[in-house]
């Protein structure tokens, strides 16, 4: 085995293929920064090329680039608060924070050592784990991914902060729209509303670029200033090194994150969709120094993106070893091997183990040569967090359209986007976490296909007697117990001064838990006449939601009524007034008409000039840029548009109704 395993490694070092390498790590950085392509488009893309290569170069080009995507995400999640991929949803939490208080590079030192260890330690992990993979894999069956789904779920209050009663509303609320199109065991669609576009359920890439991106860029149109709070020469104390050092002191963390992140990602369709909540909940709850989760802590920064970038080294156990992908990228790769002449299974772990072996290789070189480049190149991307916002909100507004665009295309995307969107910034101007939201539409699918397989699998004495399944109801209560604890322990040391409520946010609160009390109240009544296996899902979720609402309006008339008692007291300004709640808000209510009206207006248009109009009138009016600054950045995003979007990506383009 050890000849194989130095086999491979100097198949991947050989001429071409480590050039082939190098060309996929540059591919695959540039991907993880655009907002909505990620790794499974760098798949599709690439695939073509390598029909001519020698095998292992074209394994090594495709694995190059996508072990790194999970790195440059990062910046994207860092800078703008808006997840890269999917598998940095985590790293926003805390990364966005910092990046706020004027420490980027640091959060970026801290998430680029933590990745590069994640990932080397994921593929000599995959390596060690090949001879008991087969146990681990057959271990788990819908009993077990039942569990680790609703240990998922107990990251709630993880990343919900002091609001734990609208996080949780905001997590049930994202089950209930996991809910809408055809569930997996029956073949009566639920929620749709007569619309066929709706049968597939919402996509999942303009769902996490309209919660977090639109939101996040009408703050910043609003502001109209840098992304950081501070200024530059307040940052003195912000450095790549900071961050690599305190992932270095944080050693242990990113070791435990990193092997969760390996086994974890054995687990097929569910990897990636719940690692990283899984490691930011471990680091809230075994972080005991000066936790400040939310507000940003590089823990928040270190535990995600280590387990994020070892998921790919568990992922390919069940791809190689049983033809099993695990993710759309995964399914990719397999057809990429089925083409080069491998096929999964014995032969990948005996005759073609020095195939095998290579890709181990390329995970571990690719992740060490993508972080150094993102260290070497930290510090001026991290300068982007103190640029005109103004240059950032048009460029930033057409990769997320574009990316939403690009996963489906059709005027439907943009529709989900715009409306999830204003969904994200009512939540965040009510004070609900929006994470949890992300968390319950993610899980929503896979909790349930779960419930189901078990339900008409098992009994419930062949469930109970499985001793997996009684290892992980073992870890779920020692998470539960963990998280109820620190739970309390916010609870007890929050009151009213340790919030940023308003009077107004706390009305508008209501209204959105009064709204969805009569949602999932509909919800209930539309599925009663379902058959059980389409109604049991959405029925019980609708229910949680009921009683989970009935806790938030309880918790915000307590909070009103301690407002109204100061202001009784004589503090007048105690919870601000109505007037400057709307006033604060006014500008990002007229970004987000804008933006719908550039979005309403595309089919008539065409999307060329229905983007750069938006970009020329945006930078024009509210950016009060000279003419010849305007014409060259609009041209900027006109190139972009035309050669990344039409001629690499051949996104069918919406073309005026004149035309």
């Amino acid at each position: 085995m050890f000849d194989s395993f130095m086999t491979g490694l100097s198949l991947v070092l050989s001429f071409p293929g480590f050039l082939y390498l190098l060309a996929g790590i540059a591919v695959g950085l540039w991907l993880g920064i655009v907002p909505g392509l990620g790794g499974v488009t760098g798949m599709v893309v690439l695939l073509p090329l390598t029909f001519g290569m020698d095998p292992a170069s074209g394994l090594a080009m495709l694995l190059g680039m996508f072990a790194v995507v999970s790195t440059s995400d990062t910046i994207t999640s860092v800078m703008l608060g808006i997840p890269g991929t999917i598998a940095s949803q985590a790293t926003v939490i805390d990364g966005n924070a910092m990046a706020k208080r004027g420490l980027a590079q640091t959060a970026f030192g801290a998430a680029f050592a933590s990745s590069a260890f994640g990932g080397v330690l994921g593929g000599f992990a995959m390596a060690a784990s090949l001879p008991f993979a087969l146990w681990i894999i057959l271990a788990f069956g819908s009993p077990e991914f039942f569990l680790l789904s609703l240990l998922g779920l107990l990251m709630v209050g993880a990343v919900s902060g002091n609001a734990i009663s609208k996080g949780l509303g905001a997590a049930v609320l994202g089950l209930m729209l996991s809910q809408i199109g055809y569930p997996v065991a029956s073949s009566m669609p639920r929620y749709f509303f007569g619309e066929r576009s709706l049968l597939d359920g919402l996509p999942l890439v303009p769902v996490i670029l309209g919660l977090f991106g639109l939101p996040e860029m009408m703050d910043l149109a609003a502001r109209r200033s840098a992304i950081a709070h501070i200024s530059d020469e307040r940052a003195d104390d912000d450095g790549i090194l900071n961050g690599v050092r305190a992932a270095i002191r944080n050693r242990w963390l990113v070791i435990r994150c990193s092997l969760l992140g390996v086994y974890i990602g054995m687990l097929p369709a569910i990897g990636s969709s719940v690692v990283d909540w899984l490691a930011y909940g471990h680091a809230t709850q075994s972080c005991k120094t000066d936790p400040q989760f939310g507000k940003g802590d590089v823990r928040g920064v270190i535990a995600p993106e280590a387990a994020n970038n070892a998921v790919l080294g568990g992922s390919l156990i069940p791809t190689l070893a049983f033809g099993i992908p695990g993710s759309g990228a995964m399914a990719v790769l397999l057809g990429a091997m089925t083409i080069h002449g491998f096929s999964p299974g014995r032969n990948m772990l005996s005759d073609n183990l020095d195939i095998t072996f290579s890709m181990v290789w390329t995970i571990i070189i690719a992740n060490i040569i993508g972080a150094a480049v993102l260290m070497i190149w930290g510090r001026q991307v991290a300068r982007a967090a103190f640029v005109d916002g103004n240059f950032i909100v048009p460029a930033v507004i057409m990769f997320i359209f574009m990316g939403s665009w690009v996963w489906e295309p059709g005027m439907f995307t943009w529709i989900t986007l715009l409306g999830v969107g204003l969904l994200g910034y009512v939540l965040k101007a009510a004070g609900w976490p929006r994470p949890p939201f992300i968390l319950g539409f993610v899980l929503g699918p896979v909790l349930e296909d779960a419930l189901s397989i078990t339900w008409q699998s098992y009994t419930p004495m062949e469930v109970i007697a499985r001793p997996t399944v009684i290892g992980l109801v073992a870890v779920v209560a020692v998470v539960f117990f963990f998280a109820l604890r620190s739970t309390r322990r916010s609870l007890a040391a929050h009151s009213i001064e340790d919030t940023t409520e308003t009077r107004a946010s706390l009305i508008l609160s209501n209204t959105l838990a009064v709204c969805l009390i009569v949602v999932f109240a509909a919800a209930i009544w539309m599925a009663r006449d379902w058959k059980l296996l389409a109604k049991i899902s959405p029925i019980g979720i609708a229910m949680a939601g009921l009683v989970i609402m009935g806790f938030v309006l309880l918790q915000d008339r307590t909070r009103l009524r301690l407002i109204a008692a100061a202001r009784r007291a004589g503090d007048t300004e105690a919870g601000g007034t109505t007037a400057a709640f709307v006033a604060a808000h006014r500008r990002q209510i007229v970004t987000f008409l804008a933006v719908a009206l550039m979005a309403g207006v595309t089919p008539f248009i065409g999307t060329y000039a229905a983007i750069l109009g938006f970009a020329a009138v945006y930078t024009a009016v509210w950016g009060r840029f000279r003419w010849w600054v305007v014409a060259l950045y609009t041209a900027g995003l006109g190139a972009v548009l035309y050669f990344l979007y039409d001629r690499v990506l051949h996104a069918p383009f919406e073309i005026p109704f004149f035309m």
